[in-house]
């Protein structure tokens, strides 16, 4: 069991190392909206994480290669919500640009009242970050089967299932966590060195464009 245990940890952590559109949710949110917004975006992603092994513990993810019409409807749901979020983010950029006569000389500081959002502020608030975070994991079949295919292979013979399942989830989950603290802190730290406006709106561009790559990459993909 525990030989099973670390290796598990060595290949999820290699997996969530990679960066995807989950890390990218995190980077974008923690730019735009500092530590305090990527962490709560991770937290969504996280809950996920944790609704999609225990799908798997009780069987439920089975359905996604059981049923095509299960597989379709969850995979569309999830495009059309990345290409959401990803249209949102262009809408922000552009009500965002900078109209003749906005521009101030250069060295002149614009002071924030406690009522107004931070110059070049795009994202919302830590309920929709979750959200945005919950929302891109669960309407992802992808991630329901990336848990069904992997965590079987590493649960020893005569082990129990649901068990062994929710302990290999729960090594996943506190991977994700570590990684997307240190991911948060980054970038959070790069988003406040790069404080000018257009630094963020061109973060927004990109992550815009990118999360409507990831709709079409999902809308088209098979199951394999």
């Amino acid at each position: 069991m525990l030989t099973a245990t670390l290796a598990f940890t060595g290949v999820a952590a290699l997996i969530n190392l990679t960066p995807g559109l989950d890390t990218l949710l995190v980077v974008r949110t923690s730019v735009t909206h500092g530590r305090t917004g990527g962490r709560a975006a991770a937290v969504g992603i996280i809950t996920g994480c944790l609704a999609w092994g225990l799908a798997t513990a009780v069987g439920l993810t089975a359905l996604l290669t059981a049923s095509r019409l299960a597989y379709d409807a969850l995979r569309i749901a999830g495009a059309g919500y990345l290409a959401w979020l990803g249209l949102s983010a262009l809408w922000r950029c552009r009500r965002q640009m900078p109209h003749d006569g906005d521009e101030r000389p250069k060295g002149v500081a614009v002071m924030a009242t406690s009522d107004e959002e931070p110059a070049g502020s795009f994202a919302p608030g830590r309920g929709s970050a979750f959200r945005a975070g919950l929302g891109t994991n669960l309407l992802n079949p992808k991630a329901g089967i990336f848990y069904m295919s992997l965590i079987p292979q590493f649960i020893p013979h005569g082990a129990p299932v649901f068990g062994t399942t929710l302990l290999l989830t729960a090594i996943d989950v506190i991977e994700l966590a570590l990684w997307y603290w240190v991911v948060s802190s980054a970038a959070s730290v790069l988003s406040e060195r790069a404080t000018r406006p257009s630094f963020r709106r061109r973060m927004e561009q990109l992550s815009g464009v990118t999360f409507l790559g990831f709709a079409a990459h999902l809308l088209l993909a098979d199951r394999t």
